[in-house]
């Protein structure tokens, strides 16, 4: 499965799902609620969750936009990985915590779906790791005024391809929440 070696644990890894980059987003509450299951579940299993958080000129570290969901409340032992670029690996110590913990495999949920989630599952699946991808547990905002599909869209096709990814070595799928199971 993973090329990683010795890595043999999973990790949930939630991204940007903060005030300001979920506020107006596509099924924000079905998504939120399903993020919430989720990290229920892994903290239940003993899984780690590994919180990544966005910050640029319009979102500032330590402003209200900037916090994660109020719906959601990361644990006391969870990771948080700060970052300015779309992919979570970039620029950001993510590596270095998913080592620590023998991460070899994530499941990803939270937003942007076009942006960073993109970015990292890319990022992730080409430094080695599998990838599932929570299908109901990803959404972004409306980009459609520039000319994207409307984000109902953008989350159906990701989820499409992302079912089809491959690579030696590494696995790449979509699960629903439901269906995750934590071990």
């Amino acid at each position: 499965m993973t090329t990683l070696e010795d890595r043999p644990s999973t990790a949930l890894l939630v991204i940007d799902v903060q005030n300001d980059v979920v506020g107006g987003a596509w099924h924000r509450d079905e998504v939120v609620a399903n993020i919430n299951s989720l990290v229920d579940r892994a903290h239940a299993a003993g899984t780690p969750v590994v919180w990544v958080q966005h910050a640029d000129d319009e979102l500032e570290p330590d402003t209200e936009g900037w916090r994660i969901v109020p719906e959601l409340s990361p644990g006391e032992d969870d990771a948080h990985v700060h970052k300015e670029y779309g992919d979570a690996f970039e620029g950001t110590d993510l590596e270095d915590v998913l080592a620590d913990l023998r991460v070899g495999a994530l499941v990803v949920a939270g937003a942007e779906t076009d942006a960073c989630i993109r970015s990292t599952i890319h990022g992730a699946f080409t430094r080695g790791y599998d990838v599932t991808l929570v299908g109901d547990a990803h959404t972004a905002g409306d980009k459609s005024p520039w000319g994207a599909p409307p984000v109902e869209q953008v989350v159906a096709h990701t989820n499409l391809y992302w079912g089809f990814h491959g690579a030696p070595g590494r696995t790449a799928r979509v699960l629903d929440a439901d269906d995750v199971a934590f071990e």
